[in-house]
């Protein structure tokens, strides 16, 4: 059982076993801090976030600011008189608030920073073929993702691995690893090592539409590496006959392959392969514009390309 009042900052899904792991380690969470309730759906509804439900689930007082620098905003923040903030999948915050709490502020970040400061580390580090990343908390600091580290936990990463499978267990174990935090910084034993930035530093930054487009003049394993680092989201995409195909899994294909003056062949029966820098890849698993998410074989059953 915790006596520090805790405040817990995040939105999306990643955030809410930390959330969770918290309370049911007996720690006193006093406050949430999340994103404002956002229209979702055909009907457009407004809905909160994954954390704020966790939050209510728990009773938990939920706070909704949309803008963090706002007096009101950091006056009732000060109000619960927090001892430590706990940060995972929030916004950049501003300094009178990270430094609010008498023992500060600590960020979960899934890499083992410094590699992979920013928005989105768990896809760049399997399009980038890393063969190992992990979980880092870390006290927070001007500058993104700098702050001095706490502690990492180190996470492989399996060669049939996507972005799906890793944030899964980098969502949990994170949870562990942010409980086990908390409880160092309460003792007042723990770590508190400054990031070296040795060798080349691989960044993260945020992922768009434009980012997801294969691009078939690389190598057939950067392109698998690539499509299993977006799926399933956002989804790497190419163009066929002016029509965008979500691609979330492709194979390699033995050396050979088909005829190197087309880009793509099929037999609008059982495959779809295209031409890379050094071979070819199959396309096994996709969702064709305006259609659900299929098999190439169930795809043939009632279409051509």
């Amino acid at each position: 059982m915790s006596s520090l009042r805790i405040i817990f900052m995040g939105t999306p899904e990643f955030a809410v076993p930390s959330l969770e792991a918290l309370v049911d380690s007996g720690c006193q969470v006093v406050a949430v801090i999340t994103a404002p309730d956002k229209p979702q759906g055909r009907g457009q509804e407004l809905k909160g976030s994954p954390v704020k439900d966790s939050a209510m689930k728990h009773n938990i007082p939920v706070l909704q600011p949309t803008n963090l620098k706002s007096p009101e905003f950091q006056e009732e923040l000060r109000s619960y008189k927090a001892d430590l903030q706990v940060v995972v999948a929030f916004r950049m915050l501003p300094e009178a608030v990270w430094a609010m709490p008498r023992l500060g502020s600590f960020n979960l970040h899934a890499s083992l920073l410094p590699q992979y400061r920013g928005a989105a580390p768990i896809n760049w580090a399997i399009i980038n073929g890393e063969k190992e990343t992990g979980v880092t908390t870390f006290f927070l600091l001007h500058e993104i993702d700098t702050g001095k580290i706490i502690f990492q936990e180190k996470e492989p990463i399996h060669d049939d691995d996507n972005a799906g499978s890793l944030y899964e267990r980098l969502m949990r174990k994170g949870a562990e690893l942010v409980v086990r935090t908390v409880k160092a910084v309460e003792s007042g034993n723990y770590p508190a090592m400054e990031q070296r930035e040795i060798g080349e530093l691989k960044a993260a930054p945020k992922i768009f539409k434009e980012t997801c487009a294969i691009n078939w003049h690389h190598a057939s394993a950067d392109i698998r590496n690539f499509v299993r680092g977006l799926s399933p989201y956002p989804a790497a995409w190419t163009s066929i006959h002016e029509k965008i195909y979500k691609i979330f899994r492709v194979e390699i294909l033995p050396s050979g392959g088909g005829d190197r003056n087309h880009a793509w062949e099929t037999d609008n029966k059982t495959y779809l392969h295209f031409r890379t820098a050094d071979g070819w890849v199959a396309i096994t698993d996709f969702q064709p514009e305006g259609k659900r998410r299929m098999s190439i074989e169930q795809f043939f059953l009632g279409n051509k390309i």
